[in-house]
């Protein structure tokens, strides 16, 4: 049985690590370089970074501090933010992504993410969808969770996935920060409807939420940020948690 992953995710803004509850409220959460090396310690299986004002400030992602923590780090580490060019992707791997992760891009230009998967393979390329229950559908939304767009969240993975794309990073905009667990309904419905591997985000804030998402659905990974960064659950110690459950993870 394939090993479920633990990910830790640096939303960056000016150069920090940050982060908010429902995608505003931001606030500090340390430096990322030292984030990155600690999470590389605890164990983490894979880190990702995203520039979160990116693509609302139209510039591409932070390259040099990609750079600085792609040498400090011996992890699959996939960066998103600001990506809208097969050149900026290129640029990001040459810097030291494994993976590149593109949102509002892929939806304003599908072809990017077949351009991107065609270059460097489908591996390389995460789609991330925010999305958020509107009137009892489940819609994507772009520019950082800030615009709604009309699309349905399970017909825009289906797209995503025909097009060439390798994973898909999902974020429930409702549970984001919470701490009240992941929406495993759409978690669910998402990971069933395609045959990629999906990273389930938003909404981790205990031990046991993990192991709901694993026990509940056929998810790859889980995603958290403030639970690592603030100290709340240490990587080990839900690792241990999650063996001791049954559930098959890397220690």
């Amino acid at each position: 049985m394939l090993k479920k992953r633990i990910i830790p995710c640096l939303d960056i803004m000016d150069g920090r690590t940050v982060k908010g509850i429902n995608f505003v409220g931001i606030r500090d959460a340390g430096d990322p370089i030292e984030l990155a090396k600690k999470y590389v310690e605890q164990g983490a299986d894979e880190l990702v970074f995203l520039d979160i004002t990116a693509t609302i400030e139209k510039r591409a992602t932070l390259i040099e501090l990609v750079k600085r923590i792609a040498q400090e780090i011996n992890i699959p580490f996939t960066v998103g933010g600001g990506i809208n060019s097969l050149e900026n992707a290129a640029r990001l791997i040459k810097a030291g992504a494994d993976k590149v992760s593109v949102n509002s891009s892929a939806i304003n230009n599908p072809q990017l993410i077949k351009d991107i998967a065609d270059k460097f393979g489908s591996q390389c390329m995460v789609v991330a969808i925010d999305t958020k229950l509107i009137e009892d559908e489940w819609m994507v939304f772009m520019h950082g969770g800030r615009t709604i767009t009309p699309l349905k969240t399970i017909e825009w993975v289906q797209e995503v996935e025909r097009l060439g794309a390798g994973e898909i990073l999902l974020t429930s905009m409702n549970n984001d920060g919470t701490k009240s667990g992941f929406a495993l309904n759409i978690t669910s419905k998402v990971s069933d409807s395609i045959n990629i591997p999906v990273i389930a985000s938003g909404g981790a804030g205990l031990k046991k939420h993990f192991v709901d998402l694993f026990k509940n659905t056929t998810i790859s990974a889980g995603l958290a940020a403030s639970i690592f960064h603030y100290g709340e659950i240490p990587i080990p110690e839900l690792k241990q948690y999650l063996l001791e459950q049954n559930i098959p993870i890397r220690l």
